[in-house]
C-alpha cells in the first residue's frame, strides 16, 4: 500500500514538474516573442522617423512595396515613382525594413561623396556564391586588392585583348548565320547567345581559359549563373528570407546554397589549371611585364611573402567571372535591342565602321577609338538600360542632402541608376533614344553624376574599359554582317535581377547582309 502510494506520488510529482516546466517554456516564448514584438516596433518607429521628411509613394504597414515590386514589376514601379517624386523616395521592404531610394544627381552627388560601405542587406546573399571579392571588400582589404588588380586593366593589356574578344564574336556570329541560312530574315533570342559570348570571351582574357561554351548547348555556368541571380532577386522580395536560418531551411535556400557549389567546382578547375600552366611555365611578376587577370593574383605576393589564400583567390575569380560576363551580356544585348529599334543609327554606325575599318579582316585596337558615333550609340543605350540598376549604401553617418533634408545614420541608401537615368528633370525626353547627348558638345553640359553605368568615385568599376571595347567590337563585327530588326511578335520587358534582363528573352530579327 506505501509502495503504491509512493509510486502515485512519484508520478504526481512527475506530472506537476512537466507542467511547470511546459508553462515555463510557454511564458519564454511569449516573452520572446513580445521582446521581438517591441524590437520590431521600435525599428518601424525609428525608420518612419527618419524618412519623415521624404514622401513616396502609399505603402502597405505590413507588405510595404514588396507588392507593388513582385512578379517582375521592379522597374515599372520604380519608374511611375521617379515622375512622381524625381529625387528620392522611401521604399519599404516589409513593414520593418526600408531605405531611401535616390534617382537625382545632386543627391547622388551626396552618397558619393562620403564613401559609405554597401549595404549587406542587398549584398549579403551575394557571399555564398561569389565570396568578398573586390565587389563586396570593405576598407584596408578592399583597397589592397584594388591596387593589385589595376594592373590587369591596363590599356597595353586591354589591346592584346581585341583578337580574342573578336574570335568569340565570330563564333557566335557563324551559329547566327547557320539559322538565317534557312531564311532571310530569323527571329533569335540573342541574351542566351551573347551571354556564352561573353563568358567565352572573359575566360579567355582574364583566366586564358579555352572553354569552347558556345559550341556546348548545355553548358552548366551559363545556367548556374542565371538561377544564382534569379534565386538572389526573389530572396530580397520576402522578408523572412533575409534570415539565414529560415532561408537555409527553404527549398529556394537548398536549391541556391547546392548550386554555389557547383559554382565553386568550376571556379577551382579553372584556377588549378592555370596554376599547373604557371608552374609549368615557370612564371614570375616582374616590373614592365603585363599579366593577365590571373596571373596577377596567383603570382602576387602579400609583404611576407605568401600567396593570396585560395579563399581569396576563389572570390575574385568568381566576382570577376559574374561581373565580367553577365553585366557585359546585358549591355551587349540591350545594345543590339537599340538598335533593331532606332534602324536610322544602326545604319550610320554600319556606314561608320566600313569607313574605319576599310578592307580589314577583323577589327584592331587602333580602330576603336575612331569610332565615334558608334560609341556615342553604345553610351545612350547604357544610359537607358545600365546593367547594373541599383547601388546601395549603409550611412555610417548622418547625410544631409543640397536642400537641407538628413538622413540620419544606420539608414540604407539606394543609388537607383535606372531611375536616375530616365529621370526626366534630369534629361530631356529620356525615354528617346538620341546618342547626340553624348557628343562632344552637349557631354560637358552633362551633371558628372547624371549618368552612372560603371557607378562613380573610388568604387567604380575596374573593368569599364574591358567592357566599353568588347561592346564596341561586338557591335562593329555583327552590324557588318547583319541587319538588326525589332520582333514585335516577341517585345523584350526590362526586369531586374541583379543586372538588368528581359523576362521574355530579347528577341530580334536577323538579316543577313549580303
Amino acid at each position: 500500500m506505501c509502495k503504491n502510494k509512493t509510486a502515485t506520488e512519484s508520478l504526481m510529482s512527475a506530472s506537476w514538474n512537466f507542467a511547470q516546466l511546459f508553462q515555463l517554456t510557454v511564458a519564454l516564448i511569449l516573452t520572446c516573442v513580445a521582446l521581438k514584438a517591441i524590437q520590431l516596433f521600435q525599428t518601424r518607429k525609428k525608420l518612419l522617423k527618419g524618412l519623415r521628411d521624404f514622401p513616396g509613394p502609399p505603402t502597405h504597414w505590413l507588405y510595404g512595396h514588396i507588392h507593388m515590386m513582385g512578379l517582375q514589376k521592379e522597374l515599372i514601379s520604380i519608374q511611375k515613382w521617379t515622375e512622381e517624386f524625381p529625387r528620392c523616395f522611401p521604399v519599404w521592404y516589409g513593414g520593418f525594413l526600408a531605405g531611401l531610394a535616390i534617382n537625382h544627381p545632386e543627391y547622388v552627388k551626396a552618397v558619393y561623396s562620403k564613401g559609405d560601405p554597401k549595404c549587406p542587406i542587398f549584398y549579403h546573399g551575394l557571399i555564398p556564391w561569389i565570396g568578398k571579392g573586390l565587389l563586396l571588400l570593405e576598407g584596408p582589404k578592399w583597397q589592397q586588392h584594388r591596387k593589385l588588380l589595376t594592373p590587369g586593366f591596363h590599356y597595353e593589356i586591354l589591346k592584346s585583348y581585341v583578337i580574342p574578344v573578336a574570335e568569340s564574336v565570330k563564333v557566335m556570329l557563324a551559329k547566327w548565320e547557320t539559322l538565317s541560312s534557312q531564311d532571310n530574315e530569323v527571329s533569335v533570342e540573342i541574351y542566351n547567345h551573347v551571354n556564352l559570348m561573353t563568358l567565352d570571351s572573359i575566360l579567355k582574357c582574364a583566366f586564358s581559359f579555352q572553354s569552347n561554351c558556345q559550341m556546348d548547348r548545355d553548358n552548366f555556368h551559363v545556367k548556374i549563373i542565371h538561377d544564382l541571380a534569379f534565386l538572389i532577386n526573389e530572396r530580397t522580395l520576402v522578408p523572412l528570407y533575409q534570415n539565414d536560418f529560415i532561408y537555409s531551411l527553404s527549398s529556394q535556400g537548398r536549391w541556391f546554397h547546392k548550386t554555389c557549389k557547383l559554382a565553386h567546382l568550376h571556379t577551382d578547375k579553372i584556377i588549378q589549371k592555370r596554376q599547373e600552366s604557371l608552374k609549368a611555365e615557370n612564371k614570375t611578376l616582374f616590373k614592365g611585364k603585363h599579366f593577365d587577370f590571373l596571373d596577377i593574383l596567383l603570382l602576387t605576393k602579400d609583404e611576407r611573402g605568401n600567396p593570396l589564400p585560395q579563399e581569396d583567390l576563389r572570390a575574385e575569380v568568381a566576382t570577376f567571372m559574374f561581373a565580367g560576363h553577365d553585366t557585359t551580356a546585358s549591355g551587349i544585348s540591350w545594345l543590339f535591342y537599340c538598335m533593331a529599334q532606332n534602324p536610322e543609327h544602326q545604319e550610320r554606325c554600319r556606314e561608320e565602321i566600313k569607313e574605319v575599318l576599310g578592307d580589314q579582316e577583323t577589327i584592331q585596337w587602333d580602330n576603336l577609338g575612331k569610332l565615334t558615333y558608334t560609341t556615342m550609340c553604345i553610351k545612350e543605350s547604357l544610359r537607358l538600360y545600365p546593367p547594373v540598376p541599383l547601388i546601395a549604401r549603409t550611412l555610417d553617418s548622418p547625410l544631409t542632402f543640397d536642400d537641407g533634408r538628413t538622413l540620419p545614420k544606420g539608414f540604407l541608401v539606394g543609388v537607383c541608376i535606372f531611375a536616375l537615368h530616365r529621370n526626366s528633370e534630369v534629361w530631356d525626353n529620356p525615354k528617346v533614344y538620341d546618342p547626340m547627348r553624348f557628343s562632344p558638345e552637349n557631354s560637358c553640359l552633362r551633371h558628372p553624376y547624371a549618368y552612372l553605368p560603371f557607378s562613380a568615385g573610388s568604387r567604380n568599376c575596374i573593368g569599364q574599359q574591358f567592357a566599353m571595347m568588347e561592346m564596341k567590337v561586338a557591335l562593329a563585327l555583327t552590324l557588318l554582317r547583319f541587319e538588326l530588326k525589332p520582333d514585335p511578335a516577341n517585345p523584350s520587358i526590362p526586369v531586374a535581377q541583379i543586372v538588368i534582363r528581359s523576362k521574355n528573352g530579347v528577341h530580334l530579327k536577323l538579316k543577313k547582309l549580303q
